[in-house]
């Protein structure tokens, strides 16, 4: 029997049996029944996140949908509600028609027109601007500062009034002769809405058109929610004085909020209104001392130019700091 070189033979067969152990590891997860439990795994968890998906974009198109739909009805609501002079000049509590607002408008404008021409020798230009703001802008601006007040009036004033129902319906007295008791003891200007809102229900409007009608003539969220409250409960019942006590509870907590962001903003306030009264003051003061080194501002183009130029800068850093100082809540 011939001999047998056991070295020569043995490596073949080790690397024939390494070969088929690297290829049997290779191909054993795709036959075999883990590989099976993963994609079962797999499409479980594939169908789950589909589903979940899937569920999160029916949600947010549903969320998208009642945005839209809110918004939709917001912007019917505003074009129904146009907002004319008579309802400007009444939510600013003036007694003139606009009739008489278009006619003190237009001779403002004129007297404007006059002066920048007879008294400062202006050009037709600057005539027409100075007709423009004072016809057009000055009344308006004006008439936004006096409703402004007037609300502010009424909000400080209808926390009080609130807790005159409160303790009235307590004791016993109807809404609307709680209503009548603050038309007539309370200050202006909550004693004339209130005592509207009494007079158009003895004419036999509603207490919700009422309130509704007091809505349109103070644009105020606070109004909202006294028109809310009431009307809710009126519509589905419940107490009364309880939600009325709540929501002046809620209206003392704005209004303490508020005073608190004014004490805090005073500060920048105040440095905003140095910061730009300093240039015209300094311009004035240097025109008063010595005219000949300021007046090429005012005869020459560059000068024009340049003094646009700061005006334009001015305008933009006031506007920067009024949105800076002024808080929402």
């Amino acid at each position: 029997m011939p001999d047998i070189d056991l070295p020569l033979f043995i490596a073949p067969l080790l690397a024939a049996l390494a070969f088929a152990g690297a290829v049997f590891a290779v191909a054993y997860p795709y036959f075999s029944d883990d590989r099976q439990k993963d994609k079962r795994i797999e499409s479980i968890s594939g169908t789950r996140g589909r589903k979940g998906s899937v569920a999160a974009e029916i949600q947010s198109s549903r969320k998208k949908s009642v945005a839209d739909t809110l918004k939709e009805i917001e912007v019917r609501e505003k074009a129904k509600k146009k907002i004319t002079m008579t309802l400007r000049l009444l939510r600013a509590g003036s007694s003139l028609t606009p009739r008489d607002f278009y006619i003190a408008s237009a001779l403002l404008g004129v007297l404007a027109a006059s002066i920048v021409v007879f008294l400062l020798h202006q050009s037709m230009a600057a005539a027409i601007v100075a007709a423009f703001v004072g016809g057009f802008g000055l009344p308006r601006w004006i008439l936004k500062k006096m409703t402004t007040r007037r609300q502010g009036k009424f909000l400080g004033q209808l926390a009080n009034a609130i807790d005159v129902i409160v303790r009235g319906i307590k004791s016993g007295l109807p809404l609307n002769e709680c209503m009548q008791v603050i038309a007539r003891e309370s200050p202006e200007p909550l004693g004339s809405e209130f005592r509207e809102l009494v007079e158009q229900q003895k004419l036999g409007v509603s207490l919700g058109d009422g309130l509704e009608r007091m809505c349109d003539r103070l644009p105020l969220a606070e109004v909202r929610f006294l028109a809310i409250v009431i009307s809710i409960q009126q519509q589905a019942g419940g107490n009364l004085s309880e939600a009325l006590a709540n929501l002046s509870g809620v209206l003392r907590e704005r209004q303490m909020l508020a005073l608190k962001v004014k004490a805090l903003s005073a500060e920048a306030k105040a440095s905003a209104m140095v910061l730009a009264s300093l240039p015209p003051g300094v311009m004035t003061m240097v025109y008063l001392s010595t005219p000949d080194y300021i007046m090429p501002l005012f005869t020459t183009t560059i000068g024009h130019f340049m003094v646009v130029g700061g005006a334009t800068w001015m305008l933009m850093g006031v506007l920067v700091m009024r949105k800076m100082i002024n808080f929402k809540f």
